[in-house]
């Protein structure tokens, strides 16, 4: 039997909340500032449940998100911060445009781009590999800064992405095409720092117990 490393200081426990449904539909939406809807901030309430807890909430500078989070700490009188490094990827040229649109002007290159392929960015946007590497870096910051807390991340499917590539040890390009990350759904990660180093590991990931799901896909 495979025994965890002894930590050396109180575990940091992260759960990392995806933001809810952004008004203007069904776009490419990375720095584009979209605020919620009504439905989204509905989805975002019934994500937290009424008795839970942390030490502190971190949260991507953009609309969809901090509104939600500057909300929240400040009705649970938690601190707030906010990274813009945790801002979803830059989609440059796409920025707005639903895939449709996309595939009439460009599809070949959204093909390759969605295949991982990193020499096809988006036109004027962000490669995988910077976006996964200023991920990574406030990641590492966060982690240490935080040590031992227990902290509420909001932010954006691809940094879910870019962080579940982290833990579990895979490519950016395969946690893009094989991790699944609706609307105001969670993910739960335990890091220890032991005698061998940062011990990380997902503890759960898709909707907390009850939760209502409303248009969660």
């Amino acid at each position: 039997m495979l025994l965890d490393p002894t930590p050396q200081a109180p575990s940091t426990w992260v759960d990392l909340l995806r933001h809810g449904e952004p008004e203007g539909g069904v776009i490419y939406r990375g720095h584009r500032d979209d605020p919620l809807t009504e439905r989204g901030w509905r989805q975002m309430h019934d994500a937290i449940g009424a008795d839970e807890e942390w030490d502190a909430v971190l949260t991507s500078p953009l609309l969809r998100c901090h509104a939600f989070a500057e909300a929240l700490a400040s009705e649970r009188g938690w601190p707030l911060y906010q990274d813009a490094d945790l801002r979803e990827l830059n989609f440059g040229d796409w920025e707005g445009c639903t895939a449709e649109q996309i595939k009439v002007r460009d599809g070949k290159r959204l093909a390759e781009f969605w295949a991982g392929d990193e020499d096809y960015p988006a036109p004027g946007g962000e490669t995988l590999a910077s976006f996964q590497q200023r991920v990574a870096s406030a990641w590492a910051y966060w982690i240490d800064r935080l040590q031992g807390q227990r902290i509420l991340l909001v932010c954006h499917s691809g940094v879910i992405r870019m962080v579940m590539a982290e833990i579990l040890g895979i490519s950016a390009a395969r946690s893009v095409a094989n991790v699944q990350v609706p609307y105001a759904s969670r993910s739960r990660i335990r890091v220890d720092d032991t005698d061998h180093g940062l011990f990380s590991c997902l503890v759960a990931h898709g909707f907390r117990p009850g939760q209502l799901q409303l248009d969660a896909a």
